[in-house]
């Protein structure tokens, strides 16, 4: 858990820094930091929905799992 905790804070940060240092607002700066990984979080959401989708369609087609040379 510290891991994701430490993360989460150099995600923030960075965020923040880089939109203050391209517009000099603090406050467009925390909007950014606090918005963007909401949608972020949002996005890997159905990110992972497609792929449980497409893990489950190798295991009802075990042909897929196959490297191309050998799919006929």
């Amino acid at each position: 858990m510290t891991k994701t905790f430490t993360f989460a804070v150099m995600h923030f940060a960075i965020a923040f820094g880089v939109v203050y240092a391209m517009t000099g607002s603090m406050l467009l700066g925390g909007a950014v930091a606090l918005i963007e990984p909401a949608v972020n979080t949002i996005a890997f959401h159905f990110h992972e929905k497609f792929w449980k989708r497409l893990e489950r369609r190798r295991v009802v087609q075990p042909g897929l799992n196959l490297p191309p040379v050998f799919r006929a």
